[in-house]
């Protein structure tokens, strides 16, 4: 995902073998002067110090800049002020996909952690539901730990980190792939695009969170919000036991007001106030908003609300940015793939045995197996095999910020 493209005015990487070599080997490559007298010192020094620029400009083409120092914006700070949240407290990110958003939750003074501010998600790839292989475009759902290692203020994307994928648990079901990123500009081929302006200010807000002694930070990615309608909506996809899994962490955060500890145990995320604790301690008020928005789901189910998946052509983006899509934006990665938004896709009317969808995780259980007419309504569908790789795109700055 993290392409790379020569700086201007950069020599080629391919054209260095032969200056490498003679200035490895120690032979005097240089010119001679008027009265052909060669003056191997001098130009030697010259050389070893140009071919050391050279050499840096073709490993890390963003050296030099200083974009990723760049302060945090006077209005965020003054937002931080009034949530009694200090610059340098914890973070947590939040990325959600099917709403195009990316929250940023803070640590307050109270040392639960509050969200601070959202931010529209200009692109990401695939369909809802995890990444499960190298060059599937999707991007990655779980929670994945960011440290100050996975930083990237050289990317080609202008600013950038890499969520970790695959993780212990992608590991753990043999899921491929890497350079998962999130990232500027509004392209992706898995990763999620925020454009140049929210990726400089997530980023200085990161920076500032590892500056005041924080080591790591939790980066969750869902398919969407938690909500009780977004569950009984997406109740019959196969999905959906993974989903609830990422459920249990979520309801844990916004209960608990902190970090839930992760481990991988079975093949699941089990989640926590220590890590590497399989049978944690319940937590009675996550069981209990657990066990509300269970009931929850099952009376829209039994009211009526459809069954539905959402068929992407190739992901999606806010829709802030579809409402302005021609002005301004450049490089976008298949826009035609998201210009008219996903279909959906009824599977069932929503009452009946299917009422309690969400409950079973079993896939023998008839309520979680979907019938004849639900497998021809997805036969219909577009379909749905893993696009090619896209190609290499340009990664020029976008013109300005658009949140």
């Amino acid at each position: 995902m993290q392409g790379m493209q020569p700086a201007t005015g950069t020599i080629p990487c391919g054209r260095l073998s032969g200056a490498i070599k003679r200035y490895r080997s120690g032979v005097p490559h240089f010119r001679r002067d008027s009265n052909n007298n060669g003056v191997p010192m001098v130009k030697r020094i010259v050389a070893a110090t140009a071919l050391a620029l050279v050499l840096t400009a073709c490993q890390d083409y963003g050296s030099g800049s200083t974009r990723h120092l760049a302060p945090i914006p006077a209005s965020t700070l003054a937002l931080m002020e009034s949530k009694s949240m200090a610059k340098e407290s914890p973070i947590v990110i939040r990325s959600y996909k099917k709403e195009g958003e990316m929250e940023i939750w803070k640590q307050t003074s109270s040392g639960r952690y509050a969200l601070l501010k959202t931010y529209p998600i200009c692109r990401w790839s695939g369909q809802l539901g995890p990444k499960k292989r190298e060059g599937d475009r999707q991007a990655p759902e779980g929670f994945y730990t960011i440290n100050t290692s996975q930083m990237n203020p050289n990317s080609s994307y202008y600013l950038s980190f890499d969520t970790g994928y695959p993780n212990a648990y992608d590991r753990s079901l043999g899921r491929t792939g890497a350079h998962l990123m999130v990232h500027g500009a509004c392209s992706s081929s898995g990763c999620f695009a925020m454009t140049d302006a929210a990726i400089a200010e997530i980023y200085a807000i990161g920076r500032e969170s590892f500056a005041g002694g924080q080591t790591s930070f939790q980066f969750q990615s869902f398919p969407f919000r938690m909500t009780a309608k977004n569950l009984a909506q997406h109740r019959l996809d196969p999905n959906m036991p993974f989903w609830k899994n990422l459920k249990e962490g979520s309801d844990y955060f916004e209960v608990t007001g902190q970090e839930p500890k992760i481990s991988v145990c079975s093949q699941r995320y089990v989640f926590g106030s220590e890590t590497g604790n399989c049978s944690p301690t319940p937590n009675l008020a996550v069981q209990a908003k657990t066990a509300h928005d269970e009931q929850e789901v099952t009376a829209l189910a039994t009211r009526g609300i459809p069954a539905v998946k959402l068929v992407y052509a190739d992901g999606d983006q806010h829709e802030s940015f579809k409402r302005g899509f021609t002005t301004g934006m450049q490089n976008v990665s298949r826009p035609e793939a998201v210009a008219a938004g996903p279909q959906e896709v009824v599977l069932a009317p929503g009452s009946g045995s299917r009422a309690m969808a969400f409950g079973p995780e079993t896939t023998g259980d008839p309520a979680s197996t979907p019938s004849e007419k639900v497998k021809k309504n997805l036969a219909a569908a577009p379909d749905l095999k893993p696009a090619q790789e896209e190609e290499r795109p340009f990664y020029q700055r976008l013109m300005g910020g658009l949140f």
